[in-house]
């Protein structure tokens, strides 16, 4: 999921493209907010649906701004770089461990897009890449791990809403990613999602062994366009096969 220009990222651009409704029911939750505008090209700073989990266990589908800007940050511009966490240092970094331990939640996503560096040279000299779209080969949407903050900005009248934030957990990348890239998005299968919505469950160790690379098999891809490289290029024809 690394954009084109964000060299050494991953997770930096997905497909969001099912209703609310449809998110819902998958995910077993109710809606909460207004509907988002489909896109099949999601980039940071763009607000995007996720799945959190009340006291109760009660799911909710919800809209945050994907770039997390934690809550002691002074510039919310601080989100644009924190668009993913590394699974192997939740624990460590300050700005993600309390996360880690009660402010977790799931991404849905239609797929992602990961860009493989080819053999050629651009037209301006650069190396050349090949824009890829990942998917479920099931073609059931991905629950791609997070963790969430809520930002205000200093000074701000204590009656100002509060800013929701999300970062998308990448871990090391499985067999069909490693062609591609050297990470991947952490995406959850079914079985463990009440384990990682739960926050009163706060044992880092246990949460910590949820975050591994997908199984083979889970996963499928095929080359589009480059056009997907221009963020206001959101519509279906960007995740079309392209011969390469």
């Amino acid at each position: 999921m690394c954009a084109a220009d964000t060299v050494g990222e991953v997770c930096g651009r997905y497909v969001s493209s099912s209703t609310p409704a449809a998110i819902a029911e998958f995910f077993g939750a109710a809606v909460d907010g207004e509907p988002l505008a489909p896109s099949f090209n999601v980039a940071p700073t763009n607000d995007v649906y996720a799945i959190v989990a009340a006291s109760d266990g009660a799911r909710r589908v919800q809209t945050y701004r994907w770039g997390l800007v934690p809550s002691w940050a002074k510039d919310v511009r601080i989100g644009s770089k924190m668009i993913n966490a590394r699974a192997e240092t939740l624990g460590e970094k300050p700005s993600f461990k309390g996360l880690f331990r009660t402010h977790r939640l799931l991404v849905p996503m239609d797929g992602f897009y990961e860009w493989q560096q080819g053999t050629g040279l651009t037209a301006a000299g650069k190396p050349a890449k090949t824009p890829m779209f990942i998917h479920r080969a099931d073609g059931a949407p991905l629950a791609a791990a997070g963790l969430w903050a809520a930002w205000r900005e200093p000074g701000a009248d204590p009656s100002d809403p509060w800013l929701h934030t999300l970062t998308v957990i990448t871990t090391s990348a499985n067999a069909t990613m490693a062609p591609v890239h050297d990470r991947m998005p952490v995406l959850m299968e079914k079985a463990d999602w009440a384990e990682w919505l739960d926050n009163s469950h706060q044992d880092l160790a246990a949460l910590q062994r949820l975050l591994v690379p997908a199984p083979e098999g889970v996963l499928t891809m095929h080359a589009v366009s480059t056009a997907v490289n221009a963020v206001r290029n959101k519509g279906p024809e960007l995740v079309e096969p392209v011969g390469r």
